[in-house]
């Protein structure tokens, strides 16, 4: 079984597979008589299809031990994917690149705390993955008709440690 190493989550790193939604770095200006800071246009909201609608979920997950074996990714060809952090808990964000034979080698990179993700669409990705105890998510994707995932399984499992 091919081993996996986590990496953390970096802006640069994660550039070709979407977004990293926090607040280091992001532009923001003051707003409600300066009482509050909004940090501004974070990511690209996509939708794509025959009435396709943005819409916003809560997720409640539970932890997952590492290492953790992984043996499928998924997309979503008609919409991006953003998931974002309400508890302080970190949590594994696993992507591929596409190649001509499907999904590549997974890269597997940890949130650390305050740090959400937008996922691109058509990106392949694993499932929600909390680590060191039940998390809490909003959820941003699309809506509406049309098949908005596929699957995939590897022919054999990596081991993400």
């Amino acid at each position: 079984m091919k081993t996996i190493d986590i990496r953390p989550l970096t802006r640069e790193a994660f550039a070709p597979f979407g977004e990293v939604l926090e607040t280091e770095g992001a532009p923001s200006f003051p707003i409600n008589a300066g009482k509050c800071v909004r940090y501004h246009d974070l990511a690209k909201i996509e939708t794509t299809g025959e009435r396709a609608r943005p819409m916003i979920s809560l997720l409640r997950g539970e932890p997952y031990p590492l290492p953790l074996e992984l043996i499928m990714v998924e997309r979503h060809p008609l919409g991006t994917q953003a998931f974002i952090p309400l508890s302080e808990h970190p949590f594994l964000v696993v992507v591929a690149e596409e190649t001509p034979e499907g999904p590549g080698e997974p890269i597997a990179f940890k949130t650390a705390p305050g740090q959400g993700v937008n996922i691109g669409r058509n990106v392949w990705h694993g499932i929600l993955t909390p680590l060191d105890g039940i998390s809490d998510f909003a959820v941003v994707d699309r809506g509406g008709e049309g098949v908005n995932l596929e699957e995939h399984f590897y022919e054999a499992p990596f081991l993400i440690r």
